[in-house]
This record gives structure tokens, C-alpha cells and sequence, in this order.
């Protein structure tokens, strides 16, 4: 099940990080050669005019090909008479900057697509109000609530689910309420004062929710919408605060690498679909973030260099471009094993 849900969960990220790129370039007239799925030897491929569409056997990556992205290349263009019109270096440089920047893009587009889908086809879950366990000697207890009960009125105020009983009990510490009770089929009243906790500053009754008792309350298309977008805008806020946080030392840095991300995908996919489809909405944020610093190898280093090249009104030598993209992919290689490494340990019981 982790293969599995992991192989989903990259090849999704992947490929609509990959799409950004692939659709913008056709939409600026560059000409794309290739556009894979996967990295290393090829499984299945496709042509379709310039194009090869490949699935390749390493599920760890992707690519788009594009004309003009190769040094060797662009010097054979130079030393012909003709410019090549579908060649990536020939297009200016606000449609390279874009080209560039829909990969990431789209890793924001597939995270308020994955948030709609779950809010409005997948649904919420909300516990119900039934409660699972009463703490002793708390209000509960010696109004005589038993664990099973199903609250189902306060001060004949309805409530249909154990959000909405908390948002009864929180403000009315120290004030006695009517609680409209199901045992069994059969509805009593409990009069009963909810206690102060000190340190949240609101009333407790000591009633634990029912876990196993829930359902998923579905969204409109509109409310899912707008739901998607706040949490997509919460949770990249969220991140950058986090990274800033790491930079300047106000925070220890955490990171995770790839085998933590497979072991926290796969502790997701047991739990449910939703859980699998939230997480996978985490991380195309994440990916979406981290692909635009300005790292060498990263989309975020490219863009550096095309306002480095805007300010100098002259492109960087492409052949050391390349060069420092690749100590950069070389970097960032030896960074992902150091943190794997790490990960195994710490899966393993080790610090």
C-alpha cells in the first residue's frame, strides 16, 4: 500500500509540476522534444509531432525536453544564419520567466484542486455527539453522563455534532446548562456546570469525544472553492513563515527527505483517502515553494538568472550556467542522500 499510494502521490506531483511547464512552452511557441514521466531507461513512449510523451522506469522525477536548453545547441543556432523560431533561449525573457515559473504554478493549482475535491466530493469529517468517555470527578461525572450518551440539545439549542457542543461548553464556565441527553433511545436532562481550565480559559465538562463515531459532511461547489483557496493560501503562508523561521535560526530545521515523506504517505493511506489526498495537497505546496528558491538546479536559480540577464540586458554564458546547475544538482544529490540517511535512523529508533 505505501509503493502504491506513494508512486500516486509523486507521479501526481510530478506530473502537474511537468504540465506547467509543457503547456506554457507550446502556448510561447517553444518546441517541446520530450516530456517524461519518470527518470532512467524508457518503458513506453509516443511521438506526436515534435514531441515524445514517456513513462520511464524510475518513478523519482520528470522532465520536459525543450528546444534550445542545450549549450551545444544554442552554439550551433550561432553559427548558423537563421534563428531558431521554436528554440527556448529566442523567446524573451518574461516568456522564459514564465515557461519556468508554471511548474511551481501548478503545484499550487493541484493543491486547491485536491482541497476542492475533498471538501466537496469527499466531505469533512465531523465527530458526532456521542461521547466515548467521561472523566471521574468532572462535572459529567457527577451529573451522572455515561459514556455511550449522545447529546442531543443544550438549553434546547440543538446540536447536530461534537463541533458544535464545544462551541456550548467553551464560553459557559461556571454557569449551569440543561443538557438534552439519548441513552438508549431515550432522552433525559442533565443539569450541569461546566469547570474552568486555567490554562485554556474556557469550560470543560471532562466528556472525551466517541472516535469511531463520524461521518463526512460534504461542501458546496462554492464553499469548496473558497475553502481551497484559504487553505492553499494558509498553508503556503504557514511554510514560508516556517522557512524564514529556519534561515534565521529562530527555529531548529527540521527537514524530512524523501524516505519520511514515503513513510508519512504510507501512515496516510491506511487512515483513509482523504487523509492520502490532504498530504498529497501538503506537499505539492512544499514542492511548489522549495522549486522557487533560488538554489542552482532549481526553477528558482533560473529565474535568478533571467533578471540577472534582464538587468544586464545580456544572457549569462549558458555553457557556465549549465555548470552551475549541475554542482548545484550535485548538491543538492549528496543533500538528499545525508537526509535519507538520517531518516532510516530516526525510522529505526535511533536519534
Amino acid at each position: 500500500m505505501t509503493f502504491l499510494a506513494s508512486v500516486f502521490v509523486f507521479g501526481l506531483l510530478i506530473v502537474f509540476h511537468e504540465f506547467g511547464h509543457f503547456i506554457v512552452a507550446k502556448m510561447a511557441g517553444v518546441r517541446v522534444l520530450e516530456f517524461s514521466v519518470g527518470m532512467g531507461p524508457k518503458l513506453f513512449g509516443h511521438q506526436r509531432g515534435p514531441t515524445l510523451y514517456a513513462l520511464r522506469a524510475l518513478p523519482i522525477g520528470g522532465f520536459v525536453r525543450m528546444a534550445g536548453m542545450d549549450p551545444e545547441e544554442n552554439k550551433e543556432q550561432e553559427e548558423g544564419s537563421l534563428k531558431d523560431a521554436g528554440s527556448f533561449n529566442n523567446k524573451s525573457i518574461f516568456k522564459r520567466a514564465a515557461i519556468i515559473f508554471a511548474g511551481s504554478f501548478m503545484n499550487f493549482v493541484l493543491a486547491i484542486l485536491l482541497f476542492i475535491y475533498i471538501y466537496a466530493i469527499v466531505g469533512i469529517p465531523m465527530f458526532t455527539n456521542v461521547i466515548g468517555d467521561v472523566l471521574p470527578d468532572r462535572p459529567a461525572a457527577m451529573a451522572g453522563i455515561q459514556p455511550g450518551d449522545r447529546v442531543v440539545a443544550v438549553d434546547d439549542r440543538p446540536v447536530s455534532n461534537w463541533a458544535e457542543l464545544i462551541q456550548e461548553i467553551h464560553p459557559r464556565a461556571g454557569e449551569e446548562m440543561r443538557l438534552m441527553v439519548d441513552r438508549q433511545g431515550m432522552v433525559q436532562e442533565f443539569r450541569v456546570t461546566p469547570a474552568l481550565d486555567p490554562e485554556r480559559n474556557v469550560g470543560q465538562l471532562g466528556i472525551v469525544v466517541d472516535e469511531s463515531a463520524y461521518h463526512h459532511e460534504k461542501q458546496g461547489f462554492l464553499e469548496s472553492i473558497r475553502l481551497g483557496l484559504m487553505n492553499t493560501y494558509m498553508l503556503t503562508s504557514l511554510i514560508l513563515e516556517s522557512l524564514y523561521q529556519m534561515i534565521t535560526g529562530a527555529a531548529p530545521a527540521e527537514v524530512g527527505g524523501p524516505v519520511m515523506i514515503v513513510s508519512e504517505i504510507g501512515k496516510a493511506a491506511e487512515t483513509g483517502w482523504s487523509n492520502l489526498l490532504m498530504l498529497a495537497a501538503i506537499l505539492s505546496v512544499n514542492l511548489g515553494i522549495i522549486n522557487l528558491l533560488p538554489i542552482p538546479a532549481l526553477d528558482g536559480s533560473r529565474l535568478l538568472f533571467l533578471a540577472i540577464e534582464a538587468i544586464r540586458g545580456k544572457p549569462i554564458d549558458p555553457a557556465k550556467e549549465n555548470m552551475i546547475h549541475l554542482i548545484g544538482f550535485a548538491f543538492l544529490i549528496t543533500l538528499m542522500i545525508l537526509i535519507a540517511y538520517r531518516d532510516v535512523i530516526r525510522l529505526m529508533g535511533g536519534e
